[in-house]
């Protein structure tokens, strides 16, 4: 698509699932894609696959709970393409239980990687797409953002706060020409949760859908924001 050829995107948890089907996508309309992520393997054989089709990209391994981690990642990027156009936030982990019994350091663990995560990385490339007036950050949250799961604890938590992380940052950055989305898939399989007892594969999302749904979002005119987060789920149960 012409609206994305020679843009530049940051995609965290890019090496696998919904990032690497993102990242793909993105690459074969004709963005510049830079991975990230804790596991250098899987960041390469993506970046593989986007030079076997024509694209560019890098691998920035890294930790995005960590600021020194992220601070490297923007830098790199910067640097090597000269711009930031997208971001878009997928680096996650799954964590739950009950409250009143929940392990508490799982519980910090799982914001740590999915709520100060992304606010970590918006907070660095926010000055970049501010002084261009112009970015798009989209944050992958989970119907687990918009719904009440028992026992689903640190994860439920921290895509609720995501959500709203995202709506601070869209209001407060859109007159400088930023689009914020939010998108809260129901079961998709990934490598995270292909193994889950009880899952029916045929009933689940897959990457491609939300990768799709996030090429949609880049493209739309400059002046369109696509209110609350989007829940994009199966109408089947995927549970058996």
């Amino acid at each position: 698509m012409e609206e994305l050829s020679g843009k530049v995107a940051i995609i965290t948890g890019g090496g696998t699932g919904i990032g690497r089907g993102a990242a793909l996508m993105l690459s074969e309309e004709g963005c510049r894609v830079v991975l990230c992520g804790r596991r250098k393997a899987p960041l390469d054989e993506a970046l593989e696959k986007i030079n076997a089709q024509g694209g560019e990209g890098l691998v920035v391994e890294g930790d995005v709970s960590e600021a020194s981690d992220v601070d490297r990642l923007v830098n790199t990027a910067q640097d090597t393409f000269g711009q930031i156009d997208i971001l878009v936030n997928n680096a996650g982990i799954v964590g739950g239980g009950h409250i009143h019994k929940h392990d508490i350091q799982t519980w910090d663990q799982v914001m740590a990687v999915n709520l100060r995560g992304p606010f970590l990385t918006s907070r660095a490339v926010l000055p970049l797409m501010r002084a261009r007036s112009q970015g798009h950050i989209i944050n992958i949250s989970s119907e687990s953002g918009l719904e009440y799961f028992q026992g689903n604890g640190a994860y439920g938590v921290s895509k609720h706060a995501l959500n709203a992380l995202g709506e601070f940052i869209q209001r407060e950055n859109q007159e400088y020409g930023v689009r914020v989305d939010t998108i809260c898939p129901g079961m998709v399989i990934t490598e995270m949760t292909q193994n889950s007892s009880g899952l029916d594969h045929s009933k689940c999302l897959y990457p491609e859908d939300i990768a799709e749904l996030v090429l949609w979002l880049l493209t739309r005119r400059a002046n369109i924001k696509i209110g609350t987060p989007i829940l994009i789920r199966t109408m089947e149960n995927p549970w058996t």
